[in-house]
């Protein structure tokens, strides 16, 4: 079975194993552990365990995303019995693949896909959010992604990438595995974009999310799996990358580099927003 494959077919798990009631999504703990391979339900109590000390830690109630039930089991031919069971949200369920075993493949490919799920339900939940025009969205997104690429540059930098020109090619690995092999270079001559014109200044919304779920998921694995050395760390942002194109794919969004290129860069958003704002401000009273 080829490394896309099993990608795939663990995603998929993922979402077969969602369950629905009055309306809420949960997800089963014991039917997670099965898919997470852990043979004894008692190792993955342990992790559940860790998931709400985080959950803790993020300012967010335990009672919220973990709650505590009792469902019937089947014990073989046909018999059943009561049996502890937990009711995980899709963020429980990314903070129990964040504190799994990172050896074992499927939780590597969960700690990415349950990331970018919850990223997409955050900013769907958020009414200002989706309150804000196509133009208001790109700005909110690329400064977002500008403040999460320094902690990426941050964290490259302690995994050994050390020059610009290292970062370069650290950046393009992350582009490669996103966008189906091209690097920078590849996507803007893709997008047909002049030579002055910067590709995230020339995103839509919806490429700028990817590529946030990108910089922000690299950042995080290259400082949770301690990568160390250049060409690691060059795989690991290929991987995220790729992992997060496979994601949309499996979702049947539009892949990132055949999305439609904004005709005005954000300098140029940035200035028309501030002058309009400055005649607001202006303008008489009662005008």
């Amino acid at each position: 079975m080829s490394k896309d494959l099993v990608e795939t077919t663990h995603h998929q798990t993922f979402e077969s194993l969602r369950e629905e009631e009055e309306g809420s999504e949960f997800w089963s703990a014991r039917k997670l552990a099965k898919a997470l391979e852990y043979n004894d339900y008692r190792n993955f109590l342990n992790v559940i365990e860790k998931a709400k000390e985080a959950c803790i830690n993020s300012g967010h109630g335990i009672e919220d995303h973990f709650v505590d039930v009792t469902d019937m089991i089947e014990i073989g031919k046909g018999a059943q019995r009561p049996a502890a069971d937990v009711r995980l949200s899709r963020y429980a369920c990314y903070l129990v693949v964040q504190n799994g075993d990172p050896t074992k493949p499927v939780i590597a490919n969960g700690q990415t896909y349950f990331a970018i799920q919850t990223r997409r339900q955050e900013l769907a939940d958020n009414k200002a959010f989706q309150q804000l025009k196509e133009d208001e969205k790109r700005l909110f997104l690329r400064n977002e992604l500008c403040e999460h690429n320094k902690l990426l540059v941050e964290t490259a930098q302690q995994a050994g990438v050390e020059t610009p020109l290292d970062f370069a090619v650290f950046q393009n690995h992350g582009y490669k595995g996103l966008y189906g092999g091209l690097d920078a270079k590849g996507i803007h001559q893709r997008k047909g974009l002049k030579k002055s014109q910067k590709i995230l200044d020339h995103m839509g919304s919806t490429e700028l999310a990817a590529n946030l779920f990108r910089a922000t998921q690299a950042e995080e694995k290259l400082r949770r799996d301690n990568i160390q050395g250049k060409n690691k760390a060059n795989q690991t942002h290929f991987e995220v990358g790729r992992k997060v194109r496979q994601t949309i794919k499996e979702l049947g969004g539009t892949m990132p580099e055949d999305l439609p290129v904004a005709e005005k860069g954000v300098v140029q958003l940035e200035k028309e927003m501030n002058q309009k704002s400055i005649e607001k401000v202006d303008a008489p009273h009662g005008l």
